[in-house]
């Protein structure tokens, strides 16, 4: 988001906290807690700061959009993002399911129990005939998500999510619904409460083995556009979820200025909602973003403004790769401070910093999580893209670095729209 706003005619001094080893390239890094609205207010008041471009979902979920509101030296600053009501569509399972259910947008049918329901939970497992999808109601981080085939397995999960022993406060309840069987993409609009513009569809893979195998991730890459998602189906997509989302947020007053994902899963040829994000979804972004044309800061402006309907939006019609190098043993326990050499060698291919910070007076680059930097490559052709991430990936040398080497491989197969 940094690397595409530093790009705006309109910019004139842009501050990313807390940034990491990349985002100093296109601004002045602030190194403060995303979670600390206090210290953000001193920032902003210091540094004279007229927009606020919330990314992560947490400080969304937290309430920081109230917080500006209700400050009287801050409630003159636009700030883009959902108030703590509506982010609750990401910041709740249970509330997202109650509002899909409530405008008629087509999900997994389901049910939700909180700690004091074990027994019941359990009763409703064995409702259901097949897989059981289980989901712990609060933030988890992206990891929140049991996908089950065995129902012995699936109770004694379900037990260990509302006792807290799993994920915490985020499961103490959870959403269990049936699975549904399909192909899964990203769908992504940008809304001033009022007029929305959607944004390139993409794909990413969350499993960390090739082949979608192992553990759930963050993410381990993005492709865009999605080769199944035909003009037909994308337009369903609008009709069937995104016009009565719009709808819905306005019949049930909430406030929402910013960016909606809908995960979607293509069921036969109708989709279907898997979950809302009130955000960007990442790595999505990195292949959303540089096929964005438009000027993404002008269009900001547009939903601070309430004037977004006024904007037009022009899409790069080449697709979009992006690989994700992990440190070893990610997603579970893995060791920081690896350094990274090679970057300087990358030619043809956007470097986007995750996890990543510059240590010493010598600002040596070095690992600083578990998803480390997202290598994206643009081609007109998704084979050429992938390739060239590929190819720019295996450049980046550290301790521990591992990549999937099959993005968007499951893809090919496909005739592209």
């Amino acid at each position: 988001m940094a690397w595409k706003i530093a790009q705006s005619s309109l910019i004139r001094d842009l501050y990313i906290a807390p940034g990491n080893g990349g985002t100093g390239q296109f601004g002045e890094n602030i190194n403060v807690d995303v979670d600390d609205f206090k210290a953000i207010k001193k920032v902003v008041l210091e540094k004279n700061i007229k927009m606020v471009v919330v990314g992560p979902e947490v400080p969304l979920v937290k309430g920081i959009v109230d917080f500006f509101e209700k400050d009287k030296q801050l409630n003159s600053i636009w700030i883009i993002g959902p108030n703590q009501f509506s982010a609750q569509l990401e910041g709740s399972k249970k509330f997202a399911k109650e509002f899909m259910q409530r405008h008629g947008i087509p999900t997994a049918k389901y049910q939700s129990f909180d700690h004091t329901q074990i027994k019941e939970a359990q009763a409703f497992i064995d409702s259901i005939k097949k897989t059981i999808v289980i989901k712990a109601d609060g933030l988890a981080s992206g990891k929140g998500v049991l996908i089950i085939d065995d129902h012995a397995k699936a109770k004694e999960e379900v037990k260990k999510m509302l006792s807290g022993k799993s994920f915490g406060d985020a499961g103490k309840t959870v959403v269990i619904e049936e699975f549904l069987k399909g192909i899964e993409c990203s769908a992504f609009i940008v809304t001033d409460g009022k007029s929305y513009k959607v944004l390139p569809e993409a794909k990413d893979y969350k499993r960390v083995g090739e082949g979608d195998t192992g553990l759930n991730t963050g993410g381990m890459g993005a492709v865009s556009p999605v080769a199944f998602c035909t003009p037909e189906f994308l337009d369903k997509i609008e009709t069937q979820v995104i016009i009565p989302t719009m709808k819905g947020l306005q019949a049930d007053g909430m406030l929402y200025k910013g960016f909606i994902f809908f995960g979607i899963m293509k069921v036969g040829n109708e989709p279907f909602v898997i979950e809302y994000n009130c955000r960007l979804g990442d790595p999505e972004t990195e292949v959303i973003l540089p096929r964005l044309k438009t000027d993404l800061l002008s269009l900001l402006e547009g939903v601070a403004t309430d004037t977004l309907g006024e904007y037009d939006i022009h899409i790069d019609e080449k697709f979009a790769t992006t690989v994700m190098l992990v440190s070893e043993g990610y997603p579970g326990t893995f060791e920081k401070g690896k350094e990274i050499k090679g970057v300087e060698e990358i030619k043809d291919s956007l470097i986007f910093h995750a996890g990543t910070k510059l240590s010493g007076k010598e600002q040596k680059l070095l690992t600083n999580g578990g998803r480390v930097m997202a290598i994206t490559s643009m081609a007109l052709r998704s084979e050429d893209a992938t390739y060239l991430s590929n190819r720019n990936a295996a450049a980046v040398r550290y301790s521990g670095k591992y990549f999937r080497k099959d993005i968007g491989e499951d893809l090919l197969k496909f005739t592209v729209k």
